[in-house]
């Protein structure tokens, strides 16, 4: 059975990534964000692996790729490993899906790096400023702080962050599948780096160009997002000048796990 994975490893400069595959058919890369990890795909992998060879890799800081101390995770550095990453596997046209921060790191690869996509799916996406909720803000101010915090304390913080965002029911297991990662040590270190290391300055260098894109797009937002509200999702999809938008009443910032047969309905027009 086509399921989710972790079985393969590559060098980029910004560190080793785990990374996996499945399915046969035309090429699709599947694209997280913060402060997720590829897993957070693997609802939607069985079923788009009937058509698809689907590629997906942890991020650099995130997940089960490397994490260490001196190592710069922004989203300018996600955008050029997301090209290497197309590299590795020998990709020229895929198909992405992109989610939260997977927005603006495959948008960097389009817009800025030259990357070419068949077809292009945004959902969620961290796109356009202002983004990042109250804690997020606060947290970018305080990092050191937050990184001396005891375990159970960043524990907490973890499980009530990602608990934040959905607006539907999420399984406990996908939880704490999605928390886990952060619990290390050396993940512990990097949840509070990637605060740090967020930056507006890197949507803004592509704000201006997404109307610029080269591929059939469709932007897919939930009406109950806590942390990016679907008015950004609405302008988004006006910028990029494209009649391919949907909301998805009553779900939350993490479509693909809160409600992944309507995200697999959603995206089936376009794929």
């Amino acid at each position: 059975m086509s399921e989710w994975n972790l079985a393969d490893e590559y060098q980029t400069s910004a560190g080793k990534v785990a990374a996996g595959k499945c399915g046969q058919g035309p090429d699709l890369v599947l694209a997280h964000g913060w402060p997720w990890s590829s897993y957070s795909w693997h609802r939607l992998i069985p079923t788009l692996a009937l058509r698809y060879t689907v590629h997906w890799y942890d991020m650099p800081g995130y997940g089960k790729s490397e994490k260490h101390s001196d190592q710069r995770t922004s989203l300018d550095v996600q955008g050029a490993v997301f090209v290497e990453m197309l590299s590795h596997w020998g990709l020229n046209r895929p198909t992405v899906i992109a989610h939260d921060f997977g927005g603006a790191t495959t948008l960097r690869a389009h817009l800025l790096h030259g990357s070419d996509f068949e077809r292009y799916v945004l959902m969620n996406v961290v796109a356009m400023r202002p983004w990042g909720s109250g804690f997020f803000d606060h947290v970018g101010k305080h990092v050191e702080a937050f990184q001396g915090l005891p375990h159970h304390i960043h524990q907490a913080i973890v499980e009530a962050y990602i608990r934040g965002a959905v607006a539907s029911d999420v399984s406990q297991a996908d939880l704490e599948q999605l928390v886990a990662p952060w619990l290390t040590e050396e993940g512990s270190r990097s949840f509070y780096r990637q605060f740090a290391q967020a930056d507006e300055k890197y949507t803004a260098e592509i704000e201006p160009l997404f109307g610029q894109i080269r591929c059939p797009t469709k932007v897919i937002w939930g009406t109950k997002d806590p942390w990016i509200p679907i008015e950004r999702g609405e302008a988004l999809h006006d910028l990029i000048g494209q009649n391919r938008f949907e909301a998805m009443k009553d779900v939350g910032h993490l479509p693909q796990l809160e409600v992944p047969d309507r995200v697999l309905k959603a995206i089936s027009d376009l794929l």
